[in-house]
């Protein structure tokens, strides 16, 4: 009789899934528990670092900007890897750096929070206070906006940043590790800085911006999909979510925030779109969605459904990373019986 084979030891390919699923929700625990860290935030420590990057190398043109953006995402991209191989095959270890890692780059509870934050504040009517938080939110000029422009930035912001701060993390988390995480929140946060269609930065910031758009076109559909699934627990259909998103998401300027906006506009029924105001020009944003323009409350409801997606996105993130942990447990180091 043959003896009984044992099980091979797991292998380097197996042991780097090891931890992901419980690192990415411990991550988002904490992101609902304790919200960004208040000092020494890492993103905003990056920030620091690509703005005095900038300013060393600065040049309208391409070529500087596509150098710029490889060396900050290909640095934090490393620095990833680095961490990643320094926890090694211990589970608990990579489950304590990823849930690290997903802290830093969420922005799920704040988001939220500050929506609703500023929903409160068009309730007490208080303008003043509201268009000192819209900042917080999106990067427009809030000084001409009444209450009703504000809700309708409000809600747009609420809507992009969930894909943008939420999703998109988690679903690269899911699918890179710490790495993923860390390469995403660099490459969004580029964009964010000088990603603009500005007269500084239609060259110099063409890199970041194309690598953004790449970056979200899996997980902007994702969050389009989750807001218009989640539609009904904020008095929304997910009839009219789809169909916004197919009929106006294509009209927005960006690939990704139009399909994501839509949805979120159907979802919520309200239209999202128009004259926006920024501090380096105002843009004419297409009409998305068929309803009345947002109020207050309508804010409140974003800033609900914003919750939901975020926790839905958690959880098919988790999912997705255990059904690849246990794929690659069978396929690299499952034993197999010997013949009696």
């Amino acid at each position: 009789m043959t003896p009984r084979r044992s099980s091979p030891r797991p292998t380097t390919r197996t042991n780097r899934w090891a931890g992901r699923a419980a690192g990415l929700l411990a991550g988002v625990a904490a992101d609902a528990l304790f919200g960004d860290p208040r000092r020494g935030h890492p993103v905003a420590g990056f920030g620091a670092l690509a703005a005095a990057l900038e300013r060393r190398c600065y040049a309208d043109r391409h070529r500087a900007g596509v150098g710029y953006t490889a060396v900050l995402v290909g640095g934090v991209v490393g620095l990833g890897v680095l961490a990643d191989r320094l926890a090694g095959p211990r589970p608990l270890a990579r489950t304590a750096l990823t849930a690290a890692a997903t802290w830093a780059v969420l922005g799920g509870a704040s988001l939220a929070g500050e929506g609703a934050a500023l929903a409160g504040e068009l309730d007490r009517a208080d303008l003043t206070a509201a268009r000192s938080r819209l900042p917080s939110l999106c990067g427009r000029d809030p000084s001409t906006l009444d209450a009703s422009g504000i809700a309708r930035a409000g809600v747009e912001s609420l809507a992009e940043n969930t894909s943008d701060a939420v999703v998109a993390p988690l679903f690269w988390g899911a699918v890179a590790g710490v790495p993923g995480l860390l390469g995403y929140r660099a490459v969004n946060t580029l964009d964010a800085m000088v990603g603009y269609r500005s007269p500084r930065y239609a060259r110099f910031g063409w890199a970041s911006a194309r690598l953004d758009d790449a970056a979200n076109l899996l997980p902007a559909r994702a969050a389009a999909l989750l807001f218009a699934g989640l539609a009904p627990a904020v008095g929304g259909s997910p009839g009219a979510a789809l169909a916004a998103w197919r009929r106006d998401g294509v009209t927005h300027p960006s690939p990704n925030a139009g399909p994501v906006e839509a949805a979120a506009a159907g979802a919520l029924g309200v239209r999202l779109g128009g004259l926006t105001v920024y501090s380096h020009g105002a843009e004419q944003r297409p009409s998305l969605g068929t309803g009345e323009p947002p109020q207050v409350g309508d804010l409140h409801r974003a800033a609900r459904l914003s919750r939901l997606v975020g926790w839905a996105s958690a959880g098919l993130a988790a999912a997705g990373a255990h059904t690849a942990a246990r794929r690659a447990t069978r396929r690299h180091g499952g034993g197999s019986a010997g013949r009696s």
